[in-house]
């Protein structure tokens, strides 16, 4: 089962367009989301989760329409752009209380569950966090009221290497509970680590999604690269030498 589809999203802006992006996410599945700066990878997860209004395309959860469903969807859906980087100050347990109120499926027990798996101190503040912590912290507020689906922008970027692996074994122990993760990412190292599905869109357009390893075995194949590194040089250094050509 699709948790996301995603057909032929367009977003127009005076100098960037987002034009005809297309793909699903499985169930039980991590899919890396990658492009470089300004390629559209945040137009893309702010226009799924309804932070603004694409100009033409479809999107379901779960099989139904995101449009006229929306606060169903969400009811199901976690978002983490990174670490959390409000309530500094104030006690973690806090912050549960507050985050609880916006969800009719918030379960206290999943909530301490993923407090105890993170190590995460109820009564610490986010301020008293690292960076990696944070970034647990956010995803247990995610995860405590039962998402099936998590949309994370850039959740590894400034981590240290432990830190980064600590997450991704995070993410794996997700993807064997059934849930479905979405993340992108500038250090593609993490993905070919745990990705089973890449989507790579560049300057607004898709370049491929598909399996991980079907995309890196045609990228060796045609002599594009070895690793996600070298395939996304390889695209890049390719698309500015046409622009140079026109």
């Amino acid at each position: 089962m699709n948790v996301l589809e995603v057909r032929e999203l367009c977003k127009k802006y005076p100098k960037f367009t987002l034009s005809d992006v297309s793909f699903s996410v499985r169930e039980g599945s991590i899919m890396g989301f990658i492009g470089r700066n300004g390629a559209g990878k945040t137009t893309t997860l702010k226009s799924i989760l309804g932070i603004v209004h694409p100009d033409a395309g479809e999107i379901r959860y779960f099989g139904r329409e995101f449009a006229g469903h929306e606060r169903e969807v969400k009811q199901q859906i976690g978002f983490a752009g990174g670490a959390v980087d409000y309530y500094k100050r104030k006690p973690i347990r806090k912050l549960l209380d507050v985050t609880k109120t916006f969800y009719d499926n918030w379960d206290d027990d999943a909530c301490r569950r993923y407090m105890d798996l993170f190590s995460l101190d109820a009564e610490k503040t986010p301020g008293e966090l690292s960076e990696g912590m944070r970034v647990k912290l956010n995803l247990t507020l995610a995860l405590s009221h039962g998402a099936r689906l998590l949309l994370l922008d850039e959740p590894t970027s400034g981590l240290d290497p432990v830190s980064r692996e600590e997450l991704l074994d995070a993410f794996r122990f997700l993807r064997d509970q059934g849930i479905a993760v979405l993340f992108s990412t500038h250090i593609t190292s993490d993905l070919e680590k745990c990705a089973d599905d890449i989507t790579y869109i560049a300057k607004g357009k898709l370049i491929a999604s598909e399996p991980m390893a079907a995309f890196l075995s045609r990228c060796k194949e045609t002599g594009c690269g070895n690793t996600l590194d070298e395939i996304m040089v390889h695209f890049e250094k390719e698309s500015l030498y046409e622009k140079a050509a026109e």
